[in-house]
């Protein structure tokens, strides 16, 4: 759309993909937030809050643009999970969570700076986890790509091997869930296809 920018308050590579392949032209502006601030024992709100948070972060640079801020966490066996510590924790989670299943919840913030309007949306997807054995893990593990994600795999990279089959949204456990997007661009009266790069 004619003088809306769509900023995106992340710096993650999957989202900004996501966003690409579906034909949006994005600005990067990651937020920085200092993700630490926020402790809460709810996953939809914590997520939720975070993201917010991110997009907040962002929006004050911006007159006229749709800043979205986004934020994952895995929940398994009633446990927030967000990055592992490192290698030996990613290990122990995998160990864990193989043959089983958990809910990755991503929340989704988008403020709208012309019109001073903002949604917060949350999803959530089930991932039922493949039996995988310790010497995949540690062989996964060692790629380093768990290290940089939410519950410790990325679906849209190796990690996709690794996961029996999922129970709602794709691109919701990849970082952002287009078709939430798609209704939360509706919902502040634009239509989604209005960002389309060349529009």
């Amino acid at each position: 759309m004619e003088d809306l920018q769509f900023v995106l308050a992340s710096a993650s590579i999957a989202r900004r993909r996501l966003l690409a392949d579906a034909g949006l032209a994005a600005f990067v502006c990651p937020s920085k937030f200092d993700e630490d601030q926020v402790q809460l024992s709810d996953p939809a709100d914590l997520v939720n809050t975070l993201a917010q948070s991110k997009a907040e972060t962002v929006a004050p640079q911006f007159r006229k643009a749709l800043v979205l801020g986004c934020d994952s966490v895995l929940v398994f066996n009633g446990q927030v999970y967000g990055k592992p510590d490192g290698p030996e924790e990613a290990i122990f989670r995998w160990q864990e969570m193989r043959g089983k299943r958990g809910e990755l919840y991503t929340g989704h913030a988008l403020i709208d700076t012309a019109r001073q309007k903002s949604i917060v949306q949350c999803r959530v997807t089930q991932v039922y986890f493949a039996y995988v054995s310790d010497r995949q893990i540690k062989d996964y593990v060692a790629t380093g790509e768990p290290l940089n994600c939410a519950g410790a795999f990325a679906i849209d990279g190796k990690g996709s091997i690794l996961v029996e089959k999922i129970d709602g949204c794709y691109t919701n456990v990849v970082g952002l869930s287009m078709s939430l997007l798609r209704e939360m661009i509706r919902d502040l009266g634009y239509d989604i296809t209005d960002f389309w790069a060349g529009s």
